[in-house]
């Protein structure tokens, strides 16, 4: 269930993610084939993923309680699940801890506030805004949101006791990677694959052809996101960065749906949803071989073809709602993020 949460619902984001200015990126490049002056806002999504939070828990817990949790019920666990972590519970210390972190983090943000309060802040742009695309906070989401979960980590291991000096931050990342031997070993041969796999440019060769083929079929606006979606939830099976598929299918999808009247912003959303939703099953993902390592803990006998069966009432269930969803909140008009309009008119 967290997997699927994480992994497939990747895109479901209440603050923004390093994805948005590295997607965003991408989008205008390939907007700016058709229009040479277009510019995509890096938080063009925020609202419609942050809503979509709420559909993707929806849609997990459902899965999860009506689905998953009665094909498991009865499976056998192995003993090695009796020296797995307990995290069923909390210290005194370690809930202040956690408390001390809110607060910091919260800090950071009223901070933040503050800096861009005045009319003067460096933060903002010349003309003095705050979401313009030359403002240095738009420019900077990145270290910004690196920054402000660093400092409530920090705070916690501090708090807590597990960070006493320097010494300690480097112990604890030792201890942490000291559990992942047999994920290095798998990861290796699957490097070895991704990389073969990727030099034969099939993945590449069938994104290229699938994104013609959209194309060629010249669909309704609403059944063009729609297919969309399909092509981008498939593609995902074969190249699992959502950098490299964009950069890919991107410069061929963007300007044919301007061409029809649709913005870059609204074609980002929908590459969005299919990216997330076929994560979890893709053993090409990079995590993949990492969750089955975990559950490997639990259940000996887990591999990759059972963590992909359990997946795929979670990717179905995501892939159907979701669009659902994208298509209402377009019909329904709802803003997708900052600057982001539905349309374009050449």
């Amino acid at each position: 269930a967290a997997f699927a949460g994480v992994s497939g619902g990747f895109s479901a984001n209440f603050i923004p993610s390093g994805i948005d200015p590295l997607l965003a990126g991408f989008t205008q490049t390939a907007a700016q084939i058709l229009d040479p002056e277009y510019i995509v806002n890096p938080l063009a999504n925020i609202f419609f993923t942050g809503l979509s939070s709420v559909i993707i828990v929806a849609i997990g817990w459902y899965v999860t309680e009506k689905i998953i949790e009665p094909r498991l019920v009865n499976t056998p666990i192995d003993e090695d699940a009796e020296k797995a972590p307990d995290l069923g519970s909390f210290t005194e210390l370690e809930s202040k801890a956690f408390r001390y972190a809110g607060w910091s983090m919260m800090a950071g943000i009223a901070l933040l506030i503050a800096a861009l309060v005045p009319e003067t802040s460096a933060l903002r742009s010349p003309e003095g805004e705050i979401t313009a695309f030359s403002a240095p906070v738009m420019r900077s989401i990145v270290p910004l949101i690196f920054i402000l979960f660093i400092i409530p980590g920090y705070v916690y291991g501090r708090v807590s006791g597990t960070f006493k000096s320097s010494n300690d931050i480097i112990k604890a990342m030792a201890d942490t990677m000291s559990t992942m031997g047999a994920y290095i070993v798998m990861s290796f041969f699957c490097a070895q694959f991704l990389s073969a796999f990727a030099q034969s440019n099939i993945g590449t060769m069938l994104a290229l052809y699938g994104a013609e083929g959209l194309k060629a079929m010249n669909l309704p606006g609403e059944a063009t996101i729609v297919g969309m979606i399909l092509l981008t939830a498939s593609v995902n099976l074969l190249i699992g960065s959502a950098s490299a598929k964009w950069a890919l299918i991107g410069p061929i999808l963007v300007p044919m749906l301007m061409a029809v009247g649709i913005s870059p912003e609204l074609s980002q959303a929908a590459y969005r949803v299919g990216d997330s939703v076929s994560n979890i099953i893709s053993p090409l993902m990079v995590f993949f071989p990492l969750v089955v390592v975990y559950c490997q803990r639990y259940v000996k006998s887990t591999g990759i073809g059972t963590l992909a069966s359990l997946m795929m009432p979670f990717s179905i269930a995501m892939l159907i709602g979701w669009s659902i969803f994208l298509i209402a909140y377009w019909m329904i008009g709802i803003p997708l993020g900052i600057q982001a309009p539905y349309t374009y008119t050449m």
